[in-house]
């Protein structure tokens, strides 16, 4: 089922990813996505929010450092995007963390539809209402099923759930897809799930099929960053950090092909 065409998709169209994110990750997301061959804009201006969703071919919201104003802005975007048809993907970064996290997620998730929701156990199991222990933006440790927790917030927001972790798990609430690539320096750099969640935008903006898609965008930013440790001399954050973006630069569909460990399931018992 999962040819990775939606790769070559995003090299021959270079959608315009619209970026509301975070101060610390804002540079690392949009040489990422310039790596992968998308156009990245990074704004956050309210005055300019309903005029970009019309420009945008797909809006990325990351939370992960909120004021007032970027809510705010947050808002107007999502809206208009909405209005527009332009898909929105969310990064709910430590939602659980605190009271007003919780809260700004609640409220975008109240106005805004999101295609897709990306983010890691610990913040998906907080927007599902299940028990996590997490620290900050950490992933956390839970007794809960990701599976189910995938399943939950999917078809109560009525979106695709991208669960980013050892095993990456995805599901629009009917179909689950498992992607079992990855190196573990990911977790070792700032920014990689802000960045996959910009990725996983940039195969939705060419994909109608947001579930094909997010499948597609989390195995082929996965497979990357594996080639990149296959360069690495000494398994150190700091070397790998660059290599990866190379890798991203010069990922292909038969390198993804290759290396790609998918395992697809109907529904979920």
């Amino acid at each position: 089922m999962f040819d990775f065409m939606t790769l070559e998709k995003v090299q021959e169209k270079g959608p315009l990813v619209h970026n509301i994110t975070n101060i610390v990750v804002a540079n690392d997301s949009a040489n990422g996505l310039l790596a992968i061959g998308a156009s990245p804009i990074m704004a956050s201006a309210k005055e300019e929010m309903a005029e970009l969703a019309k420009m945008a071919d797909v809006l990325v919201i990351n939370i992960g450092t909120l004021d007032g104003e970027l809510v705010e802005a947050m808002k107007i975007a999502g809206r208009a995007a909405n209005v527009a048809g332009t898909p929105v993907v969310l990064d709910p970064v430590g939602v659980g963390a605190t009271s007003y996290r919780r809260k700004v997620v609640q409220e975008l998730l109240a106005e805004i539809q999101f295609a897709a929701i990306r983010g890691n156990a610990g913040e998906l199991a907080a927007i599902a209402g299940e028990a996590w222990e997490a620290k900050g933006v950490d992933a956390g440790v839970g007794s809960a099923d990701v599976l189910t927790i995938a399943e939950k917030v999917a078809n109560e927001w009525s979106t695709v759930v991208i669960i980013s972790g050892e095993v990456d798990v995805i599901s629009d609430g009917a179909r689950f897809a498992k992607v079992a690539n990855g190196s573990a320096l990911l977790p070792r750099i700032t920014g990689s799930g802000c960045l996959l969640s910009a990725v996983c935008g940039s195969f939705i903006a060419v994909q109608d099929d947001v579930f094909h898609a997010s499948v597609e965008a989390c195995a082929s930013y996965a497979v990357a960053s594996e080639y990149a440790e296959m360069e690495l001399e000494r398994k150190l954050p700091g070397s790998f950090r660059p290599l990866f973006l190379d890798a991203l630069a010069s990922w292909s569909v038969e390198k993804t092909r290759a290396k790609a460990k998918i395992q697809e399931s109907g529904e979920h018992k």
